[in-house]
């Protein structure tokens, strides 16, 4: 697994709850959510990263879920291209940034398009997924600038998968061939060879979580899939993530860590 170093974030603004979600669980609290992300932000430092956290830009009431604007890998950054019309201007929010940090920086055209929460890197391997936010053409774009830099690549179609938005969404990779995956996705040829840790459906939210360095973020309020993941072995931080779920978003959306 990549050992992370730093982590780039950006704190939602106070017109976050105008922003794009497919599900219907009340308007999130703007307080509330400042104080999860704050609680986010220091489970980082926690795990040994330096957080650098961007202004707010209420302009764009999605910028908080900076994942969606960059694939980052050990070996280049790739410039993003969001599915969602909407978002397309928040990726030269961060270009600049993640120039001054990779030497190697390359990015999807038109007509291409692709979310970051619908790359899942496993190692050296990376799972793409085809969803209502990556489109195919940017799908392969992916695929093969990751392969001019030694990674190999399968593509994921999840169009049917109405229960989530992006592939990541309901797969996780947590290191030594363990995938944790919802049931929609456990079946797929692409996965295996690999340690399945099926979420029960009634957790399928908690599928999110992210590994950082030595520890697991989890979001709270999941007891069965946090017991699964103890008798794993795994060490986890709880975070409540009540106000993102709200607006699709998951733990691994609020950062790019690389």
């Amino acid at each position: 697994m990549t050992t992370f170093t730093r982590a780039i974030v950006r704190p939602p603004g106070p017109h976050f709850s105008d922003g794009l979600t497919t599900v219907d669980l009340g308007t999130p609290s703007y307080e509330r959510a400042l104080q999860q992300h704050a609680a986010y932000c220091t489970a980082l430092r926690s795990c040994g990263l330096e957080v650098e956290v961007l202004p707010i830009d209420d302009s764009f009431p999605d910028s908080t879920f900076v994942e969606d604007t960059a694939i980052l890998t050990d070996r280049c950054a790739v410039i993003a291209r969001p599915g969602a019309d909407s978002r397309r201007d928040e990726v030269a929010l961060i270009e600049q940034e993640l120039r001054s940090n990779f030497r190697e920086v390359r990015s999807i055209e038109e007509p291409g398009t692709v979310d970051g929460g619908d790359i899942c890197e496993a190692g050296s391997h990376f799972f793409i997924g085809v969803s209502g936010r990556t489109n195919e053409a940017g799908a392969k774009q992916l695929a093969d600038i990751l392969a001019d830099y030694g990674y190999t690549s399968d593509l994921v179609d999840i169009r049917n998968v109405k229960t989530i938005l992006h592939l990541k969404s309901g797969v996780a990779y947590l290191g030594e061939k363990q995938l944790v995956v919802i049931d929609e996705l456990a079946s797929l040829p692409q996965f295996h060879g690999y340690e399945l840790i099926q979420v029960h459906p009634s957790e399928n939210y908690a599928a999110n979580c992210v590994v950082v360095n030595e520890q697991v973020l989890i979001a709270a309020g999941f007891p069965s899939f946090h017991e699964q993941l103890d008798r794993c072995g795994f060490k986890t931080i709880c975070l409540e993530m009540s106000e993102f779920q709200k607006m699709d978003g998951g733990l691994s959306c609020l950062s790019l860590r690389f």
